[in-house]
């Protein structure tokens, strides 16, 4: 059950640019239900070691049962990568061959109605990826001014139409709080010019991707990790990113350049890596991933 909830993305091209194998120190920093995890882990063994991070518990313990049989030492770890220099030191390693870090939603929390990621299916306004977090999407929607609701969306969602969005939000809110995503849609429905409800994207998703980002502050913990995993990479390592919006790209792509002017870096490709054909015939979800690797050379 768990394979076909998660089909990891450009598993292939992951592997071919780690190039996992017997007594390296591998990170993947965004473990989800263990996909990458496990085909890593099927290559570092016996001696190697591989780090795994998440903030979402439930989603620790499905990997743990898929990686049980695992030869490898692997430390799960639940914690927030953006701290990913603290979970080294406190496992005691100072530096690592590899980091992977696969910043999309995974499918065991885009599917579950409860975690409220869901445009599709109705559900309560969550989106915490660690659910012990205080923000929830609902504390968002409920209590910020309409100018903030706007400007989260334009700033995480690139929503062109987020006044109007903000506008509507706030409005339904008049006569009660915003409690499910199905409202939550209901009310950029409201907001959109009709032909938009028609477009091959549903109209609610940068309404979605831009709370989901602000909820769990993600453009900043990328950042931050980015920055920290490149002072913990062993020369010749390499740090493998796949990002599935514009917003993350930019991020990657600046960070990378600023690491190759210190002339310790080089990229292993110029421009981004995109999924085959085929593997989008099989993953639909897999369309937008674009990849970029980096290298320490000194």
């Amino acid at each position: 059950m768990q394979e076909s909830l998660h089909k990891p993305v450009m598993e292939e091209e992951v592997l071919r640019f780690i190039h996992p194998r017997d007594g390296m120190v591998v990170v993947d920093a965004t473990l989800g239900l263990g996909g990458h995890a496990a085909a890593l882990a099927a290559r570092l063994q016996p001696s190697g070691r591989l780090i795994m991070i998440d903030k979402d518990e439930e989603s620790i313990a499905a990997a743990k049962e898929r990686l049980q049989k695992s030869r490898p030492r692997c430390d799960f770890v639940h914690d927030d990568f953006r701290r990913i220099d603290r979970i080294l030191d406190r496992l005691g390693i100072e530096g690592a061959d590899a980091f992977l870090f696969d910043l999309g939603i995974s499918s065991f929390q885009l599917d579950n109605p409860v975690r409220g990621f869901s445009i599709r299916a109705e559900g309560p306004l969550d989106m915490r990826m660690d659910r012990s977090g205080f923000i929830s999407a609902y504390d968002l929607l409920n209590n910020l001014t309409e100018e903030e609701i706007a400007s989260i969306l334009w700033k995480f969602g690139e929503e062109r139409f987020s006044r109007r969005i903000a506008r509507s939000i706030v409005r339904v809110r008049q006569d009660g709080p915003i409690t499910s995503t199905k409202e939550l849609v209901d009310a950029v429905l409201r907001a959109l010019p009709y032909r938009s409800h028609f477009q091959r994207i549903h109209p609610a998703t940068r309404t979605f991707q831009a709370l989901r980002i602000a909820v769990n502050r993600e453009l900043d913990s990328l950042d931050e990790a980015l920055k920290k995993a490149a002072l913990y990479l062993n020369k010749g390592g390499r740090i493998c990113v796949i990002s599935f919006h514009s917003l993350e790209d930019r991020i990657v792509k600046e960070n990378f350049r600023e690491l190759v002017r210190t002339e310790r870096f080089r990229l292993v490709f110029k421009k981004i890596m995109r999924p085959t054909p085929e593997e989008i015939g099989r993953n639909p979800r897999s369309r937008s991933a674009r990849m970029r690797v980096i290298e320490r050379i000194k």
